[in-house]
């Protein structure tokens, strides 16, 4: 039995192919990008390409396909909004990847809930809140082992929590909300403005590095909002451990330090202390989220 998952991402797309179940499967994966470019058809011809080439290496037929996506879908899969690839706008999603996988099963769920449920099962904790720090901020909440509050009412769009009334406009349309302040281009506009040239993200790793006053106070400010996202939604859930993971956070030195750090500060007297600590899987969370959907999905049902 094989079994693929795809993030697909506003600027790229990542896929993992296993064959075989648990820990023992073998594995193939590919990343590309999307043409800047293209429409929705377009991104879904590459993708199908794509696709095909991956499964050239599966040794099994494929039992199921799960897709992690950042898009808002409404409950039928038509895509509502996604700022990072507005053509897809009003695609019927469900259509489009039937068509990509015509004999094959497909799930599909948000990104930042299918990343959060392969941390949980990575730290082997069935209650934590998992911030993926990118392009954009995908998160969720996984509680007793399952995404919260559940598919049939949406998922924790972590991203959107409004942390600064008078801070950035987010693409979105409203100002402050986490993403507008904490993502990966945010925190380089603003190391950009603090240096007074552009910054690329080499440079802020290495001024990071360097203890670089632009890049640490560029990237303490992304800190104290996801700091103030973590409080929050702490004092709802009552979690014990918050982890701090995607591409662009993974590769900054002092990002996640600097969350735990400004968590601690705003703790409150008597109050349940969240632990705060790096994700386990880097930026490939979504990717190992959308296989785990896969094999539960469409996986043998586990005896007794």
């Amino acid at each position: 039995m094989s079994y693929l998952g795809i993030d697909v991402g506003g600027t790229k797309v990542a896929l993992r192919l296993k064959s075989g179940t648990g820990g023992d499967g073998a594995t193939v994966e590919d990343t590309f990008r999307w043409t800047a470019a293209c429409d929705a058809a377009g991104d879904l011809e590459l993708l199908a390409e794509r696709v095909q080439v991956l499964l050239r290496h599966r040794p099994a037929p494929l039992s199921g396909v799960g897709v992690a996506m950042p898009a808002i879908c409404d409950a039928n899969g038509t895509v509502r909004a996604w700022p990072g690839r507005p053509s897809w706008v009003g695609l019927d999603l469900e259509a489009a990847l039937a068509r990509i996988f015509p004999d094959t099963p497909v799930a599909r769920a948000d990104d930042g809930d299918l990343a959060a449920l392969a941390e949980s099962r990575e730290a082997g904790c069935p209650d934590l809140m998992y911030l993926g720090v990118g392009t954009g901020i995908g998160g969720g909440v996984v509680f007793e082992g399952r995404f919260w509050p559940g598919p049939a009412r949406g998922s924790c769009e972590l991203g959107h929590l409004v942390v600064d009334g008078n801070g950035a406009r987010c693409d979105c349309g409203r100002r402050g909300c986490v993403q507008a302040v904490a993502s990966g281009p945010a925190t380089l506009r603003r190391a950009a403005g603090l240096r007074g040239r552009e910054v690329a993200f080499a440079e802020l790793v290495e001024g990071a590095r360097a203890s670089a006053f632009w890049a640490r106070a560029a990237i303490d400010e992304s800190a104290a909002a996801l700091a103030r996202a973590v409080i929050g939604v702490g004092e709802l859930a009552q979690l014990d451990l918050a982890l701090v993971g995607g591409g662009f956070a993974a590769g900054v030195p002092g990002l996640v330090e600097s969350v735990a750090a400004q968590v601690e500060e705003l703790a409150r007297p008597g109050s349940r202390r969240i632990r705060v600590r790096p994700a386990a899987l880097g930026g490939r969370s979504s990717l190992y989220g959308a296989v785990l959907l896969a094999e539960e999905t469409f996986g043998p049902v586990p005896a007794g």
